[in-house]
């Protein structure tokens, strides 16, 4: 499902126009990352937790050269589905 397809579902599940479906899921994803550039935690009950985390710096191996590198120290998102999510992917 892409973007356009979630955004029609959304305005036909929540019975509501396109326009406004596009606006709402479009609001939540600019909230999101907001929140997340600032370094908080989002946390949707049943639905899961958007997080950031920080990687320290670390060796790693050229997979062309073989050569060992250092990878910068950087941030990296993350989300844990809540349980009601899990349990209804089953």
């Amino acid at each position: 499902m892409n973007k356009t397809e979630f955004i029609t579902a959304v305005a036909e599940t929540a019975q509501i126009t396109k326009v406004d479906a596009r606006k709402a899921v479009e609001a939540f994803i600019d909230v999101v990352i907001s929140e997340m550039k600032k370094g908080e935690k989002i946390t949707i009950p049943g639905f899961g937790v958007f997080s950031v985390t920080e990687k320290g710096e670390r060796k790693g191996i050229n997979p062309q050269t073989k050569e060992i590198i250092t990878i910068q120290p950087h941030k990296v998102v993350r989300f844990k589905p809540g349980s009601e999510l899990t349990a209804s992917v089953k």
